[in-house]
């Protein structure tokens, strides 16, 4: 347990503190992901909530290995412009999903510390394997959800009445288009917000136990 605690203060440095890892933080984080995955394996592990948590935040990683794969396909592969900019965004949504997953994620784990500390009895029936399971599909729907609204910018400039596509249907993507502008404005004032929560319940944490 002591080696998932040191994973998840390395995660909420890279996430939650430093404004933007480096290669060289991504690249630690990969490698302490990995053995992760590996430790949650073992028999030994206790099977709880914050365990699902931290199995998501490792496999999440797993994005960064696709950035990765992606950016050395397009080196080796030589594509049409309209190509390469696809892929530079698909690369990009690749990054923003590990970020934004393990952010939510992340500040999860502390939101349970948060209720085991304060509100133990209370919220037990909550802080269970299967709420953990649930929260962590939503925030990956969500997440996968504003990549693909990302990526489909990049068919913007397409004649879509020239591909034969409905109205509706066009009418329908230009609705994603103005969704995706309303969200890029949000996304700013969320991450702040994200990160004045995950400081707040610290915070509370620290003095209940300095106090104590």
């Amino acid at each position: 347990m002591k080696d998932l605690r040191r994973y998840l203060m390395f995660k909420y440095i890279q996430y939650l503190v430093l404004p933007s890892p480096n290669v060289i933080i991504i690249l630690l984080g990969s490698l302490a992901s990995l053995y992760v995955m590996l430790l949650l394996t073992f028999p030994s592990v206790s099977r709880k909530s914050t365990a699902v948590f931290i199995g998501s935040i490792a496999q999440a990683d797993i994005l960064v290995v696709c950035s990765l794969f992606s950016a050395i396909s397009a080196c080796v592969i030589r594509s049409e412009p309209s190509s390469t900019s696809f892929q530079l965004a698909l690369r990009q949504n690749f990054q923003i999903a590990n970020i934004h997953a393990s952010s939510l994620l992340l500040s999860c784990v502390t939101l349970e510390a948060f209720l085991i500390t304060f509100l133990p009895v209370e919220t037990r029936h909550i802080r269970n394997v299967r709420c953990a399971r649930v929260a962590s599909k939503i925030i990956w729907a969500v997440v996968i959800t504003e990549c693909f609204l990302y990526q489909l910018e990049y068919v913007k400039g397409l004649n879509i009445s020239y591909l034969g596509i409905h109205r509706q249907i066009q009418l329908l993507m230009n609705f994603f288009y103005e969704a995706t502008v309303l969200l890029k404005l949000l996304i700013y004032p969320i991450g702040v917000l994200l990160r004045i929560f995950n400081v707040y319940l610290f915070y509370k944490m620290y003095f209940r136990d300095h106090y104590s």
